[in-house]
């Protein structure tokens, strides 16, 4: 090995090491106070509930880990958003499992909160996924109420997607673990099976506070709507368990019996793993994100076998598209090519652009996908479509809205991995999280944004400049450092990772070892989902 793949690695196994560093603190929730507040109650943590709930040793993905990072700092902050949803196994089955984290602020919900639950929601309907809620929950988190009850991707959709989840047949199993309170309440009991724990489950839609202030009724909170109340008097709940442990061993039981889905019928093969080491991606991915590197030795490493049968592989470079297979999964690749090119014409093409030919090539490889039902992988390090007058006589804007037609309307299944850059038009035309693939992740590797930190902060700068010269005051050349500093820091910070999993732009970051599996257990959640409308891309200009 190189000094220069040396250095990559060293740099990138740092990343990895702050990304499972953030992760502990992620997992702690709340912190060690509130944990023990939980278990003096006799409740297992969130954490806990969906380990026991699990089939031990099974694959699982975790999907808005850093949810509401280094938001709601003024709130004292809400880690993962004070919910855990995991894709996973229950009885052999693959299902969704969203639980409330009551050692952050008792559960409540956050703006964030609600759309890391709707994101659970779309993944679970997507793929027709059954769903598991493990409630335990103080409700809206009122005031930011303003934020989280009337829009139309607010609070409210979680109960509109309960009822149209329950007219496709997609399987949701409720747990009444812990309170349930107002508007929370009607999750539940909008799925098809709810069940409580005795003793410290309660659903009501008023607490005895305001049951007290709103009709001067004397009520505890147990007579109100515990267990005793749900299931003995009111039927609002099926099934009482003494404890979570009993609980959870209930909803595997039911899970055990529900039937087989329908198939897409993806094809998979016997899985093998990569000939070339999957350990190498971290001396071959630069640690200068601006360097030129070749996309090609990465995908190897992705591929069983390291087998790529690549389309069009002389002709619009800057994009690779091919067929492959992951973990026994067929597969059409499309990646952004980052080591520079000269094509037949005598042309110098720069690592990460999109030029014309390549969204042409990319655009008809789309196309050939969804008529064979092949899912779609997108590998982006990208920064975006090339620029100047001899792109735009050539028809870029043309052939760019080719490609971003067919990924808009592709039927197959598609799936982002966001390896470096992720800039601009090229976020969009690759799959990004606009453009609806049914997982997205980043590597720690990732930056996204409109465009790239450089260029980004001299244009900020020269804005700033002006409005500071229209208010009559002098820009030195030290001011002007000072700005660009300032300017280039601001910005840098939004590009991260980390930045775009906080606001659920990516479902979250992982090593990149990692990659197989989250597309592996991705298609195997699409399979159960058949293909029900053709593909059309209506009108193209050519």
């Amino acid at each position: 090995m190189d000094l220069e793949f040396n250095k990559n690695e060293d740099f990138n196994k740092q990343l990895l090491s702050q990304l499972k560093s953030r992760l502990q603190k992620v997992y702690a929730g709340g912190g060690e106070k509130a944990a023990v507040k939980q278990k003096e109650k006799g409740k297992l943590l969130a954490r806990e509930r969906i380990n026991y709930l699990l089939d031990p040793d099974s694959p699982r993905i975790e999907i808005g880990a850093f949810a509401a990072e280094d938001m709601y700092t003024e709130q004292g902050g809400c880690p993962s958003a004070g919910v855990v949803c995991i894709m996973g196994y229950v009885s052999g089955r693959q299902c969704i499992v969203v639980a409330n984290d009551a050692t952050v602020k008792a559960g409540a919900w956050f703006p964030m909160t609600a759309k890391k639950n709707l994101r659970a929601q779309e993944i679970a309907m997507e793929n027709r996924l059954p769903i598991i809620y493990l409630v335990d929950s103080a409700g809206v988190y009122l005031p930011m109420q303003d934020e989280i009850f009337p829009d139309k991707e607010h609070f409210g959709r979680i109960f509109r997607n309960n009822a149209l989840m329950s007219s496709m047949g997609i399987v949701q199993i409720a747990a009444i673990m812990g309170s349930c309170v107002a508007g929370g309440a009607y999750l539940p009991i909008m799925s098809d099976e709810a069940m409580i724990v005795d003793g410290t489950g309660s659903v009501f839609l008023a607490g005895s506070y305001l049951v007290k202030s709103a009709i001067g009724e004397d009520v505890d909170n147990e007579t109100l709507g515990g267990a005793t109340t749900h299931c003995e008097i009111s039927g609002v709940t099926d099934y009482k368990h003494p404890n979570d442990q009993a609980c959870l061993d209930s909803i595997r039981n039911i899970m055990s019996k529900v039937g087989a889905p329908q198939q897409a019928g993806f094809d998979r093969a016997k899985p093998l793993e990569p000939k070339k080491s999957e350990q190498e991606i971290y001396g071959i991915l630069p640690e200068n994100r601006e360097k030129p590197y070749d996309m090609l030795e990465i995908i190897h490493r992705l591929i069983d076998n390291s087998e790529f049968e690549e389309y069009k592989q002389l002709y619009g470079q800057s994009i690779i598209c091919g067929l492959g297979r992951i973990d026994g999964w067929a597969v059409g690749i499309v990646a952004n090519q980052r080591k520079v090119i000269k094509s037949k014409k005598g042309e110098m093409q720069f690592g990460g652009v999109i030029y014309s030919d390549a969204a042409d090539k990319a655009t008809r490889f789309i196309m050939n996908c969804n008529q064979k039902k092949i899912p779609l992988v997108f590998l982006h390090d990208v920064t975006g479509f090339m620029v100047g007058s001899r792109s735009e006589h050539g028809g870029i804007i043309k052939d760019g809205a080719k490609m971003v037609n067919a990924v808009s309307n592709s039927v197959v299944p598609k799936f982002t991995i966001v390896i470096g850059n992720s800039y601009g038009a090229g976020n969009y035309a690759m799959c990004g999280k606009a453009y609806d693939p049914r997982l997205i992740y980043a590597w720690p590797s990732a930056k996204i944004a409109v465009m790239g930190g450089a260029q980004a902060a001299k244009t900020l700068l020269q804005i700033q400049e002006s409005a500071l010269k229209a208010k009559g005051e002098e820009i030195t050349e030290e001011k002007k450092s000072k700005l660009l500093a300032e300017i280039t820091e601001r910005y840098t910070s939004q590009t991260t990772p980390y930045y775009a999993a906080s606001r659920l732009w990516v479902d979250g970051i992982i090593d990149p070892l990692e990659t197989r599996k989250v597309i592996s257990m991705g298609i195997e959640a699409a399979n159960q989902s058949p293909i029900t409308r053709p593909f059309n891309v209506g009108i193209i200009q050519t």
